[in-house]
């Protein structure tokens, strides 16, 4: 019935989109599963190109791995170190600083924080590193170190650290809790909104933190604190396409009781050698634009949507005829710790891809122009206000002379 209507009264179908009007999970549950990919991605193309223009963004940043144990297991991934592997990295705050100064020199504007899933909890060797500099926990020194580099480099930190509690997302914004105002925004990736997949002999078996009822309670949690957040989903790590229909819903939601949610990462699963799904395949090209542009139609024309452009190299240009605006944080500093084996295209070959394509790529603060003058204004505390201002321009991007 769809694809009679779709061929039948495409124009139509089109014009509502365009008007904002919103597709059910059935109808988006039989476009998945449908053959169709050139025709939705067209809608998803045009309805960003209506909403965004011909602006495609990037965040330029380092990269700080703070602390890769983690208390998790998933089956694809190579993030995770154990304490006795030569790829462990507990960083010193000299360490830290040091590599926010050298992102200064090569303009950077974003100190993106990393680390796995609450490791202390898991090991004596977390805890005996925190305590010798006198934390009690990772979020409590990402806190204090966030605050160093705003004030001494006025790089702006955004935080990637797990699942967070209200008080630990507070240690990161709020003022009468613990240190100043220091992070304009946070990241947790939803992934998956499937219970299935912590079955057994599923990628998140050994994985508890991403059940995703905690995934969401942290979402909700920073959207009830009015902290600006992005999260995504991992294609192809053993979901149906109705369960990855159902996990862009499950964002979408929690962004209509919020409005929080400042882009949406679509990621695909890439095998990585020496992990459990090494021998699985990642979704086909095809399916992976299919499902980039139907993230687009569902989460509408104002949601920012990235796709990482190191993972698909060859390919990536593609990504804007799908509905994408953003192509995420690219370092000319740091590598990118969590999918190390795909390195970054440098920012000129991004810029000529995006250029080639007909748009303009302008670089971005680790928080979106939306949430700068057109948000609540408790999404950006007063206290940094000014480290924004000196690297923003009217737009709300990156200041162009900053750039040169």
């Amino acid at each position: 019935m769809l694809m009679s209507t779709l061929n039948g009264g495409f124009n139509a179908v089109v014009a509502d989109m365009l008007d904002g009007k919103t597709i059910s999970k059935a109808t988006a549950c039989e476009l998945i599963n449908s053959s169709e990919v050139d025709m939705i991605a067209y809608i998803a193309k045009l309805i960003r190109d209506q909403s965004k223009q011909r602006c495609i963004t990037y965040s330029r940043k380092v990269f700080i791995n703070l602390i890769n144990l983690c208390r998790d297991t998933c089956s694809y991934c190579t993030y995770k170190k154990e304490p006795n592997e030569q790829a462990a990295s507990l960083m010193t705050p000299s360490q830290v600083l040091a590599i926010a100064e050298v992102g200064k020199k090569f303009k950077c504007t974003e100190a993106l924080f990393i680390t796995g899933e609450k490791p202390e909890l898991k090991y004596g060797e977390a805890r005996t590193w925190l305590k010798s500099l006198g934390y009690s926990s990772t979020i409590e020194y990402i806190a204090e170190m966030s605050e160093t580099i705003l004030r001494k480099t006025g790089l702006l930190p955004h935080t990637n650290a797990g699942n967070l509690t209200k008080n630990e997302i507070l240690l990161l914004k709020d003022t009468n809790v613990l240190l100043k105002d220091t992070n304009v925004s946070i990241g947790l990736m939803l992934e998956s909104s499937s219970e299935r997949l912590l079955m057994a002999g599923m990628p998140h078996e050994m994985a508890p933190s991403k059940n995703p009822k905690i995934r969401v309670k942290t979402l909700e949690n920073s959207g009830q604190l009015k902290i600006p957040t992005t999260t995504g989903i991992l294609v192809g790590i053993g979901e149906t396409p109705e369960e990855l229909i159902d996990s862009l819903f499950v964002i979408k939601e929690i962004n209509r009781k919020y409005n929080h949610i400042q882009e949406v990462i679509i990621q695909n699963f890439s095998p990585k050698p020496e992990t459990k799904m090494s021998d699985c395949c990642g979704p086909l090209p095809s399916y992976f634009q299919k499902v980039i542009a139907l993230a687009r139609i569902i989460l509408g024309a104002d949601m920012n949507i990235q796709v990482p452009p190191n993972l698909n190299r060859s390919i990536f240009g593609k990504f804007l005829d799908a509905g994408i605006n953003d192509w995420g944080g690219i370092s000319p500093v740091t590598i990118d710790h969590v999918n190390p084996e795909f390195p970054w295209p440098t920012i000129d070959d991004v810029k000529t891809v995006t250029t080639t394509r007909g748009y303009n790529l302008r670089a971005r603060l680790p928080v979106y122009p939306e949430f700068l003058y057109s948000r609540d204004e408790e999404f950006i505390p007063g206290s940094l206000r000014s480290y924004i201002d000196m690297l923003s321009d009217n737009s709300g991007l990156v200041r162009e002379d900053y750039l040169n």
